[in-house]
């Protein structure tokens, strides 16, 4: 652990920050002055989030992990207490300051250099997720980054910024800091950033459900049946399940005046105790977080459907995807089996459809037909394959291991693929003559070359596994029915 971190740690203890399970009005010393060791521990998890914290004992789920006071949170209420506040707080990080006259300073200090948000990508690594929805993800994220630059220049020279603090380089960071560390607070519109808290990597939330609107059906279906028969314990029951799923994460919660964390689930020592910040895909966790997750049960891929066929039903298009396991969603598989059943039925047999049902052996084969035959489309239109993408990723990851320009140079120029483009866009070709070592520059840039590719191999899984599902089905349907 470094001097740094030892030292926020140590700053997080003066400020009341602990992860004993013991009530707050019991709390004893902390070992070697640090917030956390009694419960929790700073580890490094190379193939799951990098840097974030272990257990240092056995946990058991919904136990308190870690509880920072509301004054050690970092809100706008701290910031604007004084007319100075505010921009001395944002002077305090390493890359534009080295003051250490801020009471944030051991928190800053520790916050990442650099961050790998959609808005950070540049034209080349935008093109490099090669779907048009991905691609469009990314400009908007960029596009609105700059905007609101713009709008907060006269502000921040009002504030007396320093010239380094008003560059779109220095906004990227600000804003990406602020998008991927903010919690909730309710007292503050704004939120608030939490130290050590954040120090958590994430978990995607488990899926009981995958599709919410399966999750209504069934609750429609249901709620005639549980309204009349539900006794008076079945409601307690159900109210304590409630508060023990409210019991997993963390909040903010007024009685104790801090913001607690709880384990979601049991934790043997020196496991990594990961926290839910919400339901996202991919490409929302690289918006808004800079990363991505190997497995991902709310990563989605969108097929495109003629109008004809959104008009079959009354489920909003946004319902209509292939889940990350390739397996169609239920309001695509239910609006895909009322399109293939002739007009003059729907209505007759639409309450099956609705209630998840296959209509006949003829029409599912239709449905799975359809969707095989939109998710080998997509994948023909695609310039790589995933056979491709997954030789560039080990060349990408090779790279880590250079230190020289020519040696980037020699590796890239015998991948294939898209690497070509990624040598014209940093301009490695040109540096040869000029450097000998590999800037930091370029090896930003190649690790958002990297996220690119590992979200697009994803992606193009997805529908590989897709096609295998509905071929599968096709091919079950046809034996039964030869049988």
């Amino acid at each position: 652990m470094g001097e740094t971190l030892q030292g926020m740690l140590r700053w997080g203890a003066a400020l009341g920050i602990s992860d004993s399970s013991a009530p707050m009005t019991t709390l004893t010393p902390p070992p070697h002055n640090l917030c956390i060791g009694q419960t929790l521990a700073v580890a490094y998890f190379p193939e799951a989030g990098g840097r974030g914290l272990a257990s240092a004992r056995d946990i058991i789920k919904g136990e308190s992990i870690l509880r920072v006071p509301k004054s050690a949170l970092l809100t706008t209420q701290h910031l604007l207490q004084t007319d100075h506040s505010l921009s001395l707080a944002v002077h305090k990080h390493p890359y534009l300051s080295s003051s250490q006259d801020s009471l944030w300073h051991p928190y800053l200090s520790n916050l990442p250099r650099y961050y790998d948000t959609l808005a950070t990508f540049n034209q080349f690594e935008m093109q490099a997720f090669q779907v048009d929805d991905a691609i469009w993800a990314a400009e908007r994220a960029k596009s609105c980054a700059e905007s609101e630059w713009q709008q907060a220049q006269l502000l921040m020279q009002e504030l007396k910024f320093k010239s380094v603090l008003l560059t779109f380089k220095a906004w990227l960071w600000a804003s990406a800091t602020i998008s991927s560390r903010t919690l909730h607070a309710p007292w503050d519109e704004a939120g608030c950033l939490c130290p050590v808290g954040d120090l958590f990597n994430y978990s995607a939330p488990g899926v009981e459900l995958q599709d919410g609107e399966n999750a209504t059906s069934v609750r429609s279906m249901q709620s005639t049946s549980l309204c009349n028969s539900r006794t008076a314990d079945e409601a307690g029951a159900e109210q304590s399940a409630t508060s023990l799923q409210r019991l997993t994460d963390g909040g903010f919660e007024e009685n104790l005046k801090a913001y607690c964390f709880y384990a979601r689930k049991n934790y043997e020592k020196g496991e990594q105790v990961l926290l839910s910040y919400g339901t996202y895909t991919n490409l929302e966790l690289l918006e808004y977080y800079g990363f991505l997750l190997n497995e991902n049960p709310n990563d989605k891929v969108y097929i495109p459907l003629e109008t004809s066929i959104y008009s079959s039903s009354s489920f909003p298009k946004e319902l209509m995807y292939i889940h990350q396991n390739g397996k169609p969603s239920f309001a695509l598989l239910c609006t895909l089996r009322l399109w293939a059943t002739p007009p003059n039925e729907r209505r007759s047999i639409g309450h099956l459809a609705y209630a998840g049902a296959q209509l006949s052996a003829k029409n599912e084969m239709s449905v799975m037909g359809l969707i095989l035959e939109k998710s080998n489309a997509i994948l023909r239109k695609l310039p790589t394959s995933i056979e491709e993408d997954n030789h560039i990723l080990c060349g990408i990851d090779k790279i880590h291991d250079f230190h020289t320009l020519m040696e980037v140079h020699k590796l890239l120029s015998e991948l294939g693929g898209d690497s070509c483009a990624f040598l014209e866009s940093t301009g490695l070709r040109e540096s040869l003559a000029n450097n000998q070592f590999l800037p930091c520059k370029i090896r930003r840039s190649w690790y958002r070359w990297k996220l690119a590719v590992q979200w697009r191999v994803r992606y193009k899984k997805t529908l590989l596994d897709c096609i295998s599902y509905c071929t599968r089905t096709i091919y079950f349907l046809q034996s039964k029915g030869t049988n």
